[in-house]
């Protein structure tokens, strides 16, 4: 067993794996003078991949995530000791973070989760204006909270009203699923009281609502259980910084706090809260359909009395969940190790008790009582719907206002990103949830004869779903023209750049359409902006459509023309399947996509983006694999700089350099000094900079390149993900490397007999250009000789 298993959490061992206590003490001793560091980025790999070599030992870590080195390397005798053998290097390989076992993929079915609390990542960056940014903050945390909502209404819909209501109230229903005979009713012209004890609609409702329960209480263990195996890595504790009082906003980025990776205390109410309204939103639409048939005329008085104090309960339960919610923020300037234990335990326990007395009340004996038509679903779903969409505009102001204050052109909508994504995310919760009631009502009902079916609003959801694909078809189409016609004008710009060699119009038109097809990233904001627009529109329309005519599409277009029958028909059925449809390929995707390293690599980049941030808007999200990468790497780096006093080259591809841009910038200061940041297919500034500018905006990468010793950034113009950081860099040396060439050649060489592929964003060490700069890097680390250093070094030594 590896001596890194049975260490605790946050404590490395320097030494390699397979130490022996007995091998000689002048060897033992001997200084490691250069290190690499490497970490690699989406799809994963494996270490023997990224080293070039298939002997690697572990040198510390366990079996998610561990620092590897070749084995010649861990042995008593280190490399770098060979002259011109260049710096050993280590490989962090965290990829069982974001892979792993297939079951894993069902967290794509939370997507709504994960994308509403991207939102709260990507407001603008404000200086100075900290109630502005804790009431961003604030917006976003309840947006998230009406999606825990939605998610169990949804649920509750389908357990509640279609299954238990709807179809075990109905005798044709019952005869078409037999396992739900126990729960028939008895028949109109059988005696009082001759149906089975769960016959009674209370009593099936009661017995229904322990699917969403029982959903609601998953959700918690696995927030519980992720944050424990993935967020409960205590970062390398600096203090707090007494300088910082301002909030988030800063001249550098907030990611440079010792609190950041480590939110203890806001996830665990955060938990504890939409746990709480789960459990509540259970709770009153099994209170509801009886204390309705108790108020009514010649009802019982004593339940009803007690079903109004049962309501005024949930009510002021609710309220109290709301207020934790709003109440606090996340804590950055140091690590927030408070619980709030009582808090934490009492507001989820006290929605389980009174769920339980919701339950109690339901299935209490009301002869008579027959279930018919819907539960009240449509004035909930409705209500949330509305809430979500003036949050979204409130949202939206707010995120204009902060724009405001500093503007930034490079940034994703002008500002509007996060109220965006925030919006997207509520639809997506929408059209799940409608197009999964109206998939499970076609398959109780197939003649949709029987039932009532699902509310009118979920059936309105899912019937925009064929306009919206239409908008984004004709979206799909533009921009493959706009690209077609961008690779037809590279083709030149490849034949400029390779004059006297003969002419391949083959290989040009590879090469030229390669940089066009790497441009649609850039495009990104377009299609967001018309997603939004459109959503925002058809969501308008499907909330008008079901509050005025309280009739599904196709009810609605009853006696209208021909043709507006045909596409409310076409469209409520069209939408129902493909919901049904992309359900089930996404979860299939998902699966392929965590086992398959090539699929992984297709979806990877956005599935990396969502897990990478915090759990600070939704406990519920998939969990953040960087609040375990980022102490790893800040730890390695520390404890050996700290050990050997060598110099250190951490080198990021992709998605790795962001992991160690956060890991540098938690370095404390005299370490982060000795330390050379080498990028390549960065996404730093072309995704994270545009739409985080307050973490990875301009004012941010240029704070970290004056902190870290020295910086260089590798890209090519094939690359769709990585791309210049555009960091000013004055009189020091710049950051930006000239775009690599891609293919290395463009016909047949001495040196490349064959043809070169075109590697895009892969493969950055095959460049001569790389091993060059990494060996500059280490020169203005640490020059050997005074004369060495770099003329416009000498000048300004600190600007690095």
């Amino acid at each position: 067993m590896d001596r890194a298993q049975n260490r605790p959490a946050g404590q490395y061992d320097d030494r390699p794996a397979g130490h022996h206590d007995d091998r000689p003490a002048a060897r033992a001793a001997e200084p490691e003078t250069d290190l690499e560091l490497l970490v690699h980025g989406v799809g994963g790999t494996t270490p023997e991949k990224m080293l070039g070599d298939p002997r690697t030992v572990r040198v510390t870590g366990d079996d998610t995530a561990a620092v590897f080195r070749r084995a010649e390397d861990a042995g008593p005798v280190p490399a770098e000791n060979v002259p011109g053998s260049g710096p050993v290097q280590e490989a962090y390989v965290w990829s069982n973070l974001t892979s792993g076992n297939g079951s894993r993929a069902l967290w794509l079915l939370l997507l709504p989760f994960m994308v509403v609390n991207l939102a709260h990542w990507m407001r603008p960056a404000a200086p100075g204006r900290p109630r502005t940014v804790r009431l961003y903050g604030l917006l976003v945390r309840l947006a998230a909270l009406t999606l825990t909502v939605l998610l169990t209404a949804a649920v509750c819909e389908v357990a509640l009203d279609l299954v238990a209501w709807q179809c075990a109230g109905t005798h044709a229903c019952v005869r078409r699923h037999s396992w739900l005979g126990f729960l028939e009713p008895a028949a109109p012209e059988a005696t009082a009281g001759s149906g089975g004890w769960w016959s009674a609609p209370g009593r099936r409702v009661a017995l229904a609502a322990l699917l969403p329960a029982a959903l609601t209480g998953l959700l918690w263990y696995l927030s519980h259980r992720t944050w424990s195996a993935y967020e409960s890595y205590r970062p390398l504790s600096l203090g707090p910084d007494p300088d910082d009082d301002t909030g988030p906003d800063t001249d550098g980025s907030a990611l440079a706090r010792p609190g950041f990776w480590y939110g203890r205390r806001l996830v665990a109410r955060l938990r504890a809260a939409h746990t709480a309204a789960g459990l509540l939103t259970v709770a009153a639409a099994v209170l509801t359909p009886a204390v309705r048939h108790d108020h009514r005329p010649g009802g019982p008085a004593a339940l009803d009395a007690l079903g109004w104090l049962l309501a005024a309960a949930l009510l002021g339960w609710s309220a109290a969940t709301v207020v934790v919610v709003c109440r606090r923020g996340r804590s950055e300037n140091q690590p927030d190790q408070g619980l709030d234990r009582q808090l934490v335990r009492a507001l989820p326990l006290g929605a389980l008790a009174l769920l339980l007395l919701a339950l109690l009340y339901a299935g209490w004996s009301r002869p008579g009582w027959q279930s018919a038509g819907r539960l009240p679903g449509d004035p909930a779903f409705g209500a949330l719907m509305l809430a979500q969409g003036l949050l979204v505009v409130v949202l939206a102001v707010v995120a204009r206002e902060l724009y405001r204050r500093r503007p930034d052109p490079r940034a994703g909508m002008r500002g509007l990103g996060g109220p965006a994504v925030a919006l997207l995310a509520c639809a997506l919760g929408g059209v799940m949830s409608g197009g999964v009631a109206q998939r499970v009502a076609d398959w109780l009902d197939g003649t949709r004869a029987l039932l009532p079916g699902p509310p009118v609003l979920l059936t309105w959801q899912a019937s925009v779903i064929p306009a919206l694909l239409v908008v984004l078809s004709l979206l799909a189409a533009l921009l493959a023209v706009r690209t077609a016609r961008l690779a037809r004008a590279e083709r030149e710009d490849v034949r400029e750049e390779h004059p006297g060699e003969p002419e391949d119009p083959p290989r040009t038109r590879a090469i030229a359409r390669a940089r066009a097809m790497a441009t649609l990233t850039d495009r990104v904001p377009l299609v967001v902006a018309v997603l939004t627009v459109t959503t925002l529109l058809l969501g308008g329309v499907a909330l008008a459509g079901a509050v005025t005519t309280r009739k599904t599409p196709d009810g609605a277009a009853r006696g209208t023309q021909h043709l507006v029958r045909a596409v409310a028909e076409t469209s409520q059925s069209l939408g129902s399947w493909l919901v049904g449809l992309g359900f089930l390929l996404f979860v299939t995707w998902g699966r392929r996509a965590y086992k398959d390293a090539s699929a992984r690599r297709t979806i990877g980049i956005l599935w990396d983006v969502g897990t990478f941030w915090p759990r600070a808007a939704h406990p519920f999200a998939p969990p953040c694999y960087a609040e375990r990468a980022v102490p790893d790497l800040t730890w390695r780096m520390a404890t050996w700089t700290r050990r050997t006093g060598g110099r250190l080259v951490l080198s990021g591809h992709s998605q790795g350099t962001v992991l160690a841009a956060a890991a540098a910038w938690q370095l404390p200061p005299p370490v982060r000094g000795r330390v050379a940041l080498l990028t390549y297919g960065s996404p730093l500034e072309r995704l994270y900079g545009r739409w985080f500018p307050s973490y990875f905006g301009p004012p941010a990468l240029a704070a970290l390149h004056h902190d870290i010793a020295c910086w260089r950034n590798l890209y090519r113009r094939t690359d769709p993900i990585g791309g210049p950081v555009r960091v000013p860099c004055g009189t020091a040396p710049e950051v930006d490397h000239e775009p690599l060439p891609d293919p290395l050649a463009y016909g047949r060489t001495p040196e490349h007999p064959l043809p070169a592929p075109i590697l895009g964003h892969s493969d950055y060490q095959a460049d001569p250009a790389f091993a060059r700069e990494r060996a500059r890097l280490l020169i203005r680390l640490r020059p050997d000789l005074p004369g060495q250093r770099p003329e416009q070094d000498r000048h300004r030594p600190e600007a690095d």
